[in-house]
């Protein structure tokens, strides 16, 4: 049986594939980020939430990757699990972490803050 990380790896060499993976890339980031942050905290998605003001589906859209936080949830986040909201832009250029995965990246190379 393959395994996903294999598979992925296949496809990786598929200039298609590696396109949609890498537009994809930083918007997955930002989620698994916001999901080690409410880990790190030692919260619940409905913990999470009541701290937040919001509702557990809110949360879950956060995880999810598919929804762009605006810049207060992002703070209420950041206060709901005693985290400060860093958010810096970086040129891009030869820095391979902003090459890499832009941003977030870098914020993920730095303690997994966002």
């Amino acid at each position: 049986m393959a395994h996903i990380s294999d598979m992925h790896n296949k496809w990786m060499t598929e200039p298609e594939y590696r396109k949609a993976y890498e537009a994809l890339e930083e918007e997955f980031l930002l989620a698994s980020v916001m999901m080690d942050v409410r880990n790190r905290a030692g919260l619940t998605q409905e913990e999470l939430a009541r701290k937040m003001g919001t509702t557990p589906v809110v949360v879950a859209r956060l995880e999810s990757g598919r929804w762009h936080p605006s810049m207060r949830t992002l703070e209420r986040l950041a206060e709901a699990t005693g985290s400060r909201l860093a958010i810096r832009f970086e040129p891009r250029g030869e820095s391979s972490r902003v090459k890499k995965g832009g941003f977030i990246s870098a914020f993920r190379e730095a303690g997994r803050e966002i």
